[in-house]
């Protein structure tokens, strides 16, 4: 039998507060199709300008995470100045480990995904 594999959620680009809700519910949806999924790793590797809107994001996520039934969060690929800035605000025991390669890296700034190709709003690559 095949261990469940994590379910990857890919957030990228600058992330705006009004971003951040769809980003939980694309979480969510990602665990409903994922039921045998056991933990969640947030691949961090194309987010740009982290500020504490990035820090609120995560703590929302990993809220999200547990309220569906997952562990929690693990954080993968973040980048130095989003780890100082988890260092400052006291995050920065959250657990990292290294992401899985089921999904492919994001197209770039701007496109933030929960297992999808498609853009989400509130990134900083749109019109």
């Amino acid at each position: 039998m095949e261990a469940p594999r994590p379910a990857v959620i890919v957030v990228s680009g600058h992330l705006t507060r009004d971003a951040v809700p769809r980003l939980c519910a694309d979480l969510e949806d990602l665990l409903a199709g994922s039921p045998t999924a056991t933990t969640v790793h947030c691949d961090l590797s194309g987010v740009v300008h982290p500020d504490l809107t990035t820090i609120e994001a995560i703590a929302r996520l990993s809220l999200t995470a547990r309220r569906m039934g997952a562990p929690g969060l693990r954080l993968c690929n973040t980048p130095p100045e989003l780890r100082a800035l988890l260092d400052l605000v006291g995050l920065g025991e959250a657990e990292s480990a290294p992401c899985p390669t089921s999904h492919p890296p994001p197209d770039g700034p701007g496109s933030r995904t929960a297992g999808t190709s498609g853009p989400r709003p509130g990134s900083s690559g749109g019109p």
